[in-house]
């Protein structure tokens, strides 16, 4: 038999809201693209797999990872591509580490990177003026991020030179992401409600809209409520949501204190001390969890097992803290509006290194309880995030589109099967994929392509458009 393809994916239930389908059939792939979608497609490939009672969907897209030296580490390629994952957003950086860690522990996957703003770090001070927020991020470019992160919760700015930062990226058509908070307003919801003014009208992907709603000024049903009122009312902001317990902060203690303000507020909530001695403290009773590596994945460890690793890392290691109340996650992923579409864009874990890449376990657990239709959550968990992204030839199986795809056991709950750009990452429980590519700008190109990575070049300008 001709091979008149590189793979056939055959007789799957396919998924793929932005083309209206949801019937079983064939998808070959060729050269990186999908080529066919059809109800039976003749001919032979190099690669053939039978996806009888199967899903089908456009390859996960998570909006909100980390896979830096700063948080998640080069593990997290090998955890997104065990979770179904086939493009991630690292929401910190540094984006040379980000770069570094991709060639050294690729899994195949396209990753993009906003560069932290951190004082000290890449920036003099929490008050930098415009030139400074110019030059770090004319910098990130051209390392290869798409923009920049403001890590409001953990090193906050001040207020003007937060929305400075919104306003500079926006400027030059970069993507400008916020963790909620200044050095004026915490990271909770009335830090959200200075989030959407200082964002002044300017595109903004405001992150993991669950961790304002925590019961840190009201309480967490009201929060979440509040959250949703100020995001139908800025239009301009995008958003995503985790569905996790627990959230993820350094562990690093500066001078005897934590030097993340959540880490602290972490510790306090706890009633224990916001100093390396409470962390300690915290730890070996097991308030606090170490993200520690075993066997190539990271778990989460408390004792004097995760005390140890703590101190044996000199404290620069993840710590993740039972954090989130589930009536507002639950609530902010299903929430939608009154024209049908969804208050929040997408579904994200903030995940990556740190374990909790739980879009399809816990996402397939709503729509088992109808809280989520299939169609609803391949659109939060590929299609807006693709779009807001500026990745418009993925989250949707049209012919053309990148043949990014993940296979899902709806029972199990649970990826059996991942390509992206034509490579396959995951076979069964198997991370076969390797290398990868970085999304970046024309600035970064060169950058990219000098480390070893294929480019996968957006336009400025083209990303934190509306996807619904």
């Amino acid at each position: 038999m001709i091979e008149r393809y590189d793979t056939l994916l055959r007789n799957g239930t396919v998924v793929d809201p932005a083309n209206g389908v949801h019937e079983i059939r064939d998808i070959a792939l060729r050269d990186g693209k999908i080529v066919e979608v059809a109800s039976s497609i003749a001919g032979g490939a190099r690669r053939e797999h039978d996806l009888t009672g199967l899903l089908v969907m456009p390859g996960i897209v998570d909006m909100h990872v980390h896979l830096s030296p700063f948080l998640g580490g080069g593990c997290g390629h090998r955890m997104l591509a065990l979770a179904g994952v086939t493009t991630a957003l690292d929401m910190a950086g540094p984006i040379e580490g980000v770069v570094d860690l991709a060639v050294r522990h690729g899994c195949g996957l396209s990753i993009a990177c906003v560069n932290y703003l951190r004082p000290g770090h890449t920036i003099a001070s929490a008050d930098p003026g415009r030139g400074d927020i110019d030059d770090a991020l004319s910098h990130a470019l051209s390392q290869g991020a798409i923009g920049l992160k403001l890590l409001g919760g953990h090193y906050p700015l001040t207020a003007e030179a937060t929305a400075q930062a919104i306003a500079a990226a926006a400027g030059h058509g970069a993507y400008a992401a916020f963790h909620a908070g200044t050095q004026s307003v915490g990271s909770n919801i009335e830090g959200t409600r200075e989030a959407c003014e200082l964002s002044a009208g300017h595109p903004l992907h405001l992150a993991h809209i669950n961790s304002y709603c925590r019961g840190q000024t009201h309480d967490a049903v009201s929060e979440g409520e509040e959250a949703l009122a100020l995001l139908a009312a800025h239009p301009h902001i995008r958003s995503e949501s985790y569905l996790a317990p627990f959230n993820g902060v350094s562990g690093e203690c500066i001078d005897g204190v934590p030097g993340s303000r959540l880490a602290a507020f972490g510790l306090e909530r706890g009633g224990y001390a916001a100093t390396s001695e409470g962390m300690a403290e915290a730890i070996l009773t097991g308030w606090a969890l170490v993200n520690l590596e075993r066997d190539g994945i990271i778990e989460l460890v408390g004792g004097s097992e995760g005390l140890a690793a703590w101190h044996a890392c000199g404290s620069l290691i993840g710590i993740s803290f039972r954090a989130n109340p589930p009536e507002p996650r639950l609530r902010l992923v299903t929430a939608t509006r009154l024209d049908g579409r969804f208050a929040v864009d997408a579904l994200a874990t903030d995940g990556g290194g740190i374990p909790r890449n739980d879009i399809v376990a816990r996402g397939l657990a709503l729509v088992h309880l109808d809280a989520l239709s299939l169609e609803g959550f391949v659109r939060k968990a590929s299609l807006h995030p693709a779009r807001i992204l500026g990745l418009r030839d993925k989250g949707h199986l049209g012919v053309g589109a990148d043949a990014d795809i993940t296979v899902l056991d709806l029972e199990r709950r649970r990826p059996v099967l991942t390509y992206a750009h034509g490579q396959r990452l995951l076979d069964g429980e198997a991370v076969v994929g390797r290398g990868g590519r970085l999304v970046t700008t024309p600035a970064g190109e060169t950058a990219v392509r000098a480390a070893g990575l294929d480019a996968l070049v957006i336009q400025p300008g083209s990303m934190l458009k509306t996807p619904q």
